[in-house]
């Protein structure tokens, strides 16, 4: 099992996270008021950094995302490493 902050997994899920900041037009520093964190831990979430389970769904809420959705999408990633990983 790799824990690697650097995995694609993580990729995936950093990037669906800052599409759904976006697509909701607002700024990290919006988004920090929001989920009351210093705007500079959110950009480290979104770019390379470990994201905790429970600051994954804090943000979520907080964007009005379906946590379930970003969670689907780190499986499936991590569901097709494991398969290459076999072969």
């Amino acid at each position: 099992m790799k824990a690697s902050v650097y995995s694609p997994a993580y990729d995936q899920l950093r990037s669906w996270l800052k599409n759904q900041r976006e697509q909701r037009g607002l700024s990290l520093r919006a988004t920090a008021k929001i989920v009351g964190r210093h705007h500079s831990v959110l950009g480290k979430m979104e770019q390379d950094r470990k994201i905790d389970l429970v600051e994954f769904v804090e943000y979520c809420l907080a964007l009005g995302a379906d946590p379930h959705e970003g969670l689907k999408i780190l499986t499936n990633c991590l569901n097709r490493e494991e398969r290459k990983e076999r072969r």
